[in-house]
C-alpha cells in the first residue's frame, strides 16, 4: 500500500491493522474490561442499583468511580482538613485530621479489597465519604450536638454523612447532594435506627431484615477502626499522652515493638514508633485478608445477594481480633479519657451547646440558607449549619457570638 493510500485511513483503524499496542489508546475499554478482575461476590457497576435520579452513564470511568470522584470534589471533603480526630485542630500540625484519617481509611481498604478481587473504586468512596458529616471536635462534638437534638430526632454522624451526599452539597445543576450510586451510600450508613430505617426506605431495609452490606461496605467498616486504632497510639504517643512503658502491657504493640527492637536495635524514638505502628497495621491487614478469604471459601456466596443473606464475612480471626478489641480499651482509658483530652472535650461541648442554644433563641444569627419558614423544620437546619463546621470555624462563631472586642 502507498505512502497516500495509508494516509487517507482512519488512524485508529490504521493501528489495529498494524496490531500497535497503542490502539489501547484509541479504543478505551469498556465497562465489562474495567471490572473482568472482580469476583462474582464483588459489586459491579453494571449491576448497581442506580442513582435517586437517573444520568447518562460516565463514559471513561465506572459508575464507582465517578461516585469516588464526586466525594473528592465535594465541599464537604475539603472541610475534612480542618476536623477533628482527637486532638482539636489549633493543638498541633502534625495530628491526624478527619481528612487524612479517611486517606489511610482508603489506603487500607483499597489493599484489603484488591486481594479480595472486589470493588476497589466503590470501597474508596465509602471510606472517603465516611466522615463528611463528622461534627468539629471529633466525638465530643458529635455527642454534645445529639444532646441538643433529642427532642428533634437526634443526632448520628453517618446518618448526617448520607444526609451531606444526598441534599447538601451544591454542586449539580439536575439535583441537590452528589447523587451516588445506592452502593455508596448504603456503605456510609453503617448504624441506624428503626425508626430512621423504616424512614429511608430501601436503604434501610437491612436493619429491618438483619441483613449485612456488600463486601466491599464491610470492608470500609473494618479498615475505618484499623487506620483510628493504631495512629492514634501514634498521636497519642507524639503528644505525650501516651508512654510506650505504658504501651508495654498491650499484646498488639509489645509483640511488634519487640520485634522491630530485635531488627533494629540502632532505632529509638519516632522511627521506632513508625516502625512498630507499621507492623501493627500489617499484621491487622495481613489476618483481615487471610480470615475473609477463609470466611468466603466457607460460604461460597455468587453473587452479590448471597452475600447479603450471609453472615458478616469480613472479619478477624479470634486471636486477633482479641488483640486489636485489648487495644481499643486501652485506648479508650488512657487516651480518650486522658484529662486533658477531656478538658478539650468539655471545652467544645460548651461552644456546641453555646452555638445551638443561641441559634434556636434567634433564628436570624443564622446565615439565610439555614433559617427556616418551618418553626418545626429550625432544629435540623442549625444541626446541618453547625455540623458542617471546622473546628475553627466554630470557635470563631462562638467568639462572634458571646465575645464583645474592643478592637
Amino acid at each position: 500500500m502507498s505512502d497516500k493510500a495509508d494516509r487517507t485511513r482512519d488512524p485508529a483503524e490504521a493501528i489495529s491493522a498494524n496490531g500497535d499496542e497503542r490502539s489501547l489508546l484509541v479504543k478505551p475499554p469498556t465497562l465489562a474490561m474495567l471490572e473482568s478482575h472482580l469476583a462474582p461476590y464483588a459489586a459491579h457497576s453494571a449491576q448497581s442499583r442506580g442513582r435517586r435520579f437517573p444520568e447518562a452513564p460516565p463514559s471513561a470511568r465506572t459508575e464507582f468511580q465517578r461516585d469516588r470522584d464526586r466525594i473528592v470534589h465535594s465541599t464537604a471533603f475539603r472541610r475534612l482538613e480542618y476536623k477533628t480526630q482527637v486532638f482539636v485542630n489549633h493543638e498541633g500540625d502534625l495530628f491526624r485530621t478527619r481528612l487524612t484519617h479517611s486517606l489511610e481509611v482508603a489506603q487500607i481498604a483499597r489493599s484489603v479489597a484488591r486481594n479480595l478481587r472486589v470493588n476497589e473504586d466503590l470501597v474508596e468512596a465509602i471510606s472517603l465519604a465516611h466522615d463528611l458529616g463528622h461534627t468539629p471536635f471529633g466525638h465530643a462534638g458529635q455527642d454534645a450536638l445529639n444532646e441538643c437534638m433529642q427532642a428533634h430526632g437526634g443526632f448520628e454522624h453517618n446518618l448526617q454523612s448520607l444526609a451531606v451526599v444526598d441534599e447538601l452539597e451544591e454542586h449539580y445543576g439536575g439535583f441537590n447532594g452528589l447523587n451516588l450510586c445506592f452502593e455508596t451510600r448504603e456503605g456510609i450508613l453503617k448504624h441506624c435506627s428503626r425508626e430512621n430505617a423504616l424512614r429511608l426506605g430501601d436503604l434501610g431495609e437491612r436493619f429491618l431484615t438483619g441483613k449485612r452490606p456488600s463486601l466491599e461496605a464491610q470492608i470500609a467498616n473494618i479498615a475505618d477502626e484499623i487506620a483510628y486504632n493504631n495512629h492514634d497510639v501514634d498521636d497519642g504517643l507524639r503528644s505525650g499522652l501516651l508512654t510506650i512503658e505504658q504501651l508495654s502491657h498491650v499484646e498488639l504493640w509489645q509483640t511488634h515493638y519487640e520485634d522491630a527492637r530485635r531488627e533494629h536495635p540502632q532505632l529509638d524514638g519516632r522511627r521506632m514508633v513508625h516502625e512498630t505502628v507499621r507492623r501493627m497495621i500489617n499484621t491487622l491487614i495481613v489476618d483481615l485478608i487471610d480470615t475473609t478469604r477463609r470466611n468466603l471459601a466457607d460460604s461460597a456466596p455468587r453473587s452479590l445477594d448471597a452475600v447479603r443473606a450471609a453472615p458478616a464475612l469480613v472479619a478477624h480471626s479470634g486471636a486477633v481480633a482479641a488483640q486489636a478489641a485489648q487495644l481499643k480499651r486501652f485506648l479508650f482509658r488512657n487516651l480518650y479519657r486522658h484529662y486533658r483530652v477531656m478538658r478539650m472535650a468539655s471545652k467544645a461541648r460548651r461552644v456546641i451547646r453555646g452555638l445551638f442554644e443561641a441559634f434556636s433563641e434567634d433564628p436570624r444569627l443564622l446565615p439565610p440558607a439555614y433559617q427556616a419558614d418551618d418553626e418545626a423544620a429550625q432544629p435540623r437546619l442549625i444541626a446541618h449549619y453547625i455540623a458542617g463546621m471546622t473546628d475553627r470555624y466554630a470557635l470563631k462563631e462562638y467568639q462572634r457570638l458571646f465575645v464583645i472586642n474592643d478592637s
